[in-house]
């Protein structure tokens, strides 16, 4: 449905409603990329329509495609906005449920609301797909202009990248900070050199949880890609992910059915890693592989073994890194115990469009706030980081 233009811009805004009506070449085009792979996996065409073939991501499950396709008058694609239409605030990993629940005691509707995300995933990367600052700003545009036409409260871009977080900042967007630990490849040989950064008491604690995750019941670790992601492997895997995500939130969030698609469409960009008790396997990590980093997603395992989960997502990852010269490892949302085995606090960012005057000025308040709050964390965070010198290394 062509609903929306940009005059200065001599743009028209289009909402579909699924990936599927956007050529994947144009998708990715958009996005960027090297030789025509997209940088970041989880912006890649495969991942939002694996999300939404498999029932992930639908209007069943709060999750209504309302993509925007950005063109010029000739009709060529200029941009891509990944947008959900949201019946709640599940599975974003920027809470906003309190601005919700004061927007409805003052008698607002603060849902439906417009998300840019993709769906289930704390990773930062790019979100308003387009090759020109003109072109992202007309994607914002557009966005507010849904919104408005349609009288929903607010729309939120979540773990945008800092380039974004300024163009919306500077088009009027509320910006929020967070903190996630980042693992940093300063040129490492090996897992023994990165060992060597690191005062020796982290030394000494790294190696032993290394040796007892693996070494009292004699474990293997696989690591499984491409060709090796069987339905077999995949049935295992999902047997891992609904352990963990029942004792997280109740209720996995994706099907069984994504990761087949996913490993169909995108599997060399796909890593599990196994550990196998002889033959069994026990436990498993799946991650993601980027132009120049690794992207550690979900875990779970069936035995309890000390250490382990510090192994599989956090060791190897580092070992598979700095085998692959990757730069970078994102292990996910929260979690200070990852400051102590080597990632580093870093701030990722959101972007809120809000409609209404008064909800706005009080979320301005507090995000204020909290951005500061969180300068404040970070200072404090980084004195407590494993380096032998207190300082990460640099090489």
């Amino acid at each position: 449905m062509t609903w929306c233009k940009v005059p200065e811009a001599a743009l028209i805004a289009s909402v579909v409603s699924s990936a599927a009506e956007i050529p994947a070449d144009v998708w990715n085009r958009l996005a960027p990329n090297h030789d025509g792979v997209v940088d970041n996996p989880f912006v890649d065409h495969a991942f939002f329509l694996a999300a939404e073939r498999s029932g992930s991501s639908s209007a069943r499950t709060g999750w209504q495609p309302q993509h925007l396709l950005l063109s010029d008058p000739s009709g060529e694609p200029v941009g891509v906005l990944p947008l959900f239409l949201k019946s709640h605030s599940q599975g974003e990993y920027v809470f906003d449920h309190g601005w919700a629940d004061a927007f409805q005691r003052a008698g607002g509707d603060y849902y439906p609301k417009l998300q840019c995300a993709v769906p289930f995933t704390p990773v930062t990367g790019p979100r308003a797909l387009a090759s020109t600052p003109a072109h992202q700003t007309a994607l914002l545009s557009a966005a507010e202009q849904l919104a408005t036409q349609n009288n929903i409260s607010s729309v939120h871009m979540t773990f945008l990248t800092e380039e974004e977080a300024e163009l919306a900042r500077v088009n009027g967007w509320l910006i929020r900070h967070d903190t996630q630990y980042h693992w940093r490849n300063h040129g490492f040989s090996g897992f023994d050199d990165f060992l060597e950064t690191l005062s020796s008491r982290h030394r000494k604690v790294t190696r032993r949880e290394r040796r007892d995750a693996l070494g009292a019941d004699g474990l293997t670790v696989k690591w499984l890609t491409g060709k090796d992601l069987t339905e077999a492997v995949w049935d295992q895997f999902f047997e891992f992910y609904q352990d963990t995500g029942s004792r997280k939130w109740g209720r996995p969030y994706l099907t069984r059915s994504f990761f087949s698609l996913l490993g169909e469409a995108m599997g060399d960009r796909v890593l599990l890693m196994f550990a196998y008790d002889g033959d069994e396997p026990i436990a498993g990590t799946f991650s993601l592989i980027g132009h120049d980093r690794l992207y550690g997603r979900y875990w779970g395992a069936t035995r309890n073994v000390p250490f382990l989960h510090f192994e599989l997502c956090y060791y190897q990852a580092i070992d598979f890194a700095i085998a692959h010269k990757l730069s970078v490892v994102e292990a996910g949302a929260q979690g200070e115990h990852k400051l102590a085995r080597g990632y580093e606090p870093t701030i990722t960012r959101s972007a809120h469009w809000i409609g209404h005057p008064g909800l706005r000025d009080a979320v301005a308040r507090f995000v204020a706030q909290e951005r500061a709050a969180v300068a404040r964390d970070q200072e404090v965070l980084d004195q407590y980081t494993p380096f032998r010198h207190g300082d990460p290394p640099q090489r």
